[in-house]
């Protein structure tokens, strides 16, 4: 992710956090994050927009869902880890044309690949529908010594107290976030709040995560009725 610091920390104050996600079967995703999803009607809208390959995805998605009931917390994220890190690495100005773009999980497992963003997005949303409490979760900014550059990431805090275990891309094995001196931490968020991050920790909460656009654009686009196409086709 080639995003600039300055671009990042721009904050724009939007509507209430109510996470509508009709594409996946929510009503509303914070109320009750587990609800059951409607996989025809997900597989069959996937397939149209992007191709019989989106619909073999879905399937493998919901066969990750079905087999992680049950399973341990550390077990989950494991999975979902190790499912999402199978999808291909692409920047955001090749596959969609634009810089610092955030696919929706939907847009996501459709294309088969996307930018940083998108792996720790859809491994969020993911563990979120598998009972992870929100507040278990944090979608990490960091800057990325071992590439020079801006990366995003996911976090999870086994406790409030807890050093986090980091859910990458980069690296595929999940570390705790003390092992991961490639990383110095800029902000990080999750479905309420944001934080602001100066060394390795949980960082100062500055507030409602309402305040980053991109995630508000992010929630916004939610739905299948707003699935983008990328103008790079990877199948």
């Amino acid at each position: 992710m080639k995003a600039k610091f300055g671009r990042q920390k721009r904050f724009q104050r939007v509507c209430q956090l109510c996470v509508v996600a009709t594409a996946m079967g929510f009503s509303c995703l914070y109320a009750s994050p587990t609800q059951t999803l409607d996989a025809g009607y997900i597989k069959s809208t996937l397939e149209a927009r992007y191709g019989g390959r989106a619909g073999m995805r879905v399937d493998a998605w919901f066969k990750v869902l079905d087999e992680a009931q049950g399973l341990s917390e550390q077990e989950k994220i494991t999975k979902v880890n190790n499912f999402f890190n199978l999808f291909r690495f692409v920047d955001d100005i090749k596959l969609w044309g634009v810089s610092n773009y955030w696919a929706s999980p939907m847009e996501f497992i459709g294309v088969n690949g996307g930018d940083c963003e998108d792996f720790s997005i859809a491994k969020y949303f993911t563990l979120l529908q598998l009972g992870i409490p929100d507040d278990k979760l944090r979608i990490t900014m960091v800057k990325a010594t071992s590439v020079n550059q801006y990366h995003m990431v996911l976090a999870y805090y086994e406790t409030p107290g807890s050093i986090p275990l980091v859910l990458d891309n980069l690296d595929r094995q999940i570390k705790p976030a003390t092992q991961r001196q490639d990383l110095i931490p800029v902000y990080s968020f999750n479905g309420r709040q944001l934080w602001l991050n100066k060394e390795k920790g949980r960082g100062v909460l500055a507030g409602s995560s309402e305040r980053l656009e991109k995630w508000n654009d992010l929630k916004n686009r939610l739905g299948v009725k707003r699935l983008n196409m990328p103008i790079l086709r990877l199948e």
